[in-house]
């Protein structure tokens, strides 16, 4: 036995011990790897301090930050048919669900709220990445068909914040009929003549890319967002061609006229309530200046052109 090894060591390491810290307090930046405060990348609405790259948001985070004083209210969404194929791969997709759902506790990839931007009524549905890619199958068509047909009952704005691979492929057929419904949805709103808003998040690729997500009146991109269909080494591949730098990027959209804006996070609500107040306030923006009739104009020239023919 030796002495130093079992006795002497571990009473040395239980003086010097640190405490244990949780894992989560650091999170690492994908884009520039450098190392973040979880607190300090919080306060930041999730933007890297030191290269700005927007990481992720939850659609909580995302609901929070976009509402009038964190104030608004979420609905209950339809239930829909779970595992309609009864699809499996290497599991199950109802056991992939279940766990995902226990793990965010959410239904699904989409949360629904209504409340007020700017002061503006507005109906928000946004969607979490987190939740098998925020992929969109039945529950996030029906969260879609939902938002639509609130903000015209309550005739306001709508406002779609999709982060998604696109369809979910565990639903087959019947997620990409989901296209055509969402679709239709933003065609009732418009026939509401309500204005209708995509804030395009990272990813907004597949098919809602290919849907709703590009027939905003308004698109408005976050910085360094992939925004495209298929992806990019897919095209590559298939015209055999090698794409331009920052292909699929937001800035590359909106520099060949693809989208209308690019916002950064932390003025994205600003931005959104000054569009909302243009779009909904109708009224004159200045005060009314009383103009005199137009007969006096006309009689009040004439005399004066008399007066110099004299």
């Amino acid at each position: 036995m030796n002495w130093l090894t079992n006795f002497v060591r571990p009473k040395i390491r239980g003086l010097v011990k640190q405490r244990d810290l949780p894992d989560n307090l650091w999170e690492k930046c994908p884009a520039c790897s450098q190392m973040a405060f979880h607190r300090e990348l919080d306060a930041n609405l999730r933007v890297c301090p030191h290269c700005g790259h927007h990481l992720r948001l939850s659609a909580k985070q995302r609901m929070d930050m976009l509402f009038d004083d964190e104030a608004y209210k979420r609905i209950e969404l339809p239930e829909t048919p779970v595992d309609p194929l009864k699809f499996k791969d290497r599991r199950k997709y109802a056991d992939r669900l279940k766990e995902t759902q226990a793990k965010l506790n959410e239904k699904d990839a989409i949360q629904v709220a209504h409340g007020t931007i700017g002061g503006v009524p507005a109906v928000v549905a946004a969607f979490d990445f987190q939740f098998m890619g925020g992929s969109m199958g039945i529950a996030v068509g029906e969260g879609i068909v939902a938002a639509a047909r609130l903000a015209v009952v309550q005739d306001a704005a709508l406002i779609i914040v999709p982060s998604s691979g696109g369809a979910r492929m565990q639903e087959g057929i019947l997620s990409l009929m989901q296209m055509a419904r969402t679709t239709v949805a933003i065609d009732e709103v418009r026939e509401a003549r309500l204005p209708y808003i995509a804030v395009l998040a990272d990813p907004t690729t597949g098919g809602v890319s290919a849907s709703f997500a590009m027939l905003g009146d308004i698109a408005i991109a976050e910085p360094g967002a992939i925004i495209g269909f298929a992806g990019a080494r897919v095209i590559e591949q298939t015209i055999r061609e090698k794409l331009p730098e920052g292909f699929q990027r937001a800035e590359y959209l909106l520099e060949h006229g693809m989208i209308d804006m690019v916002v950064k996070r932390k003025d994205l609500r600003n931005t959104l309530a000054r569009v909302l107040d243009l779009l909904r306030n109708r009224g004159p923006a200045g005060e009314l200046v009383p103009l005199p009739p137009l007969g006096l104009e006309r009689k009040r020239e004439f005399t004066v052109e008399e007066a110099s023919a004299e």
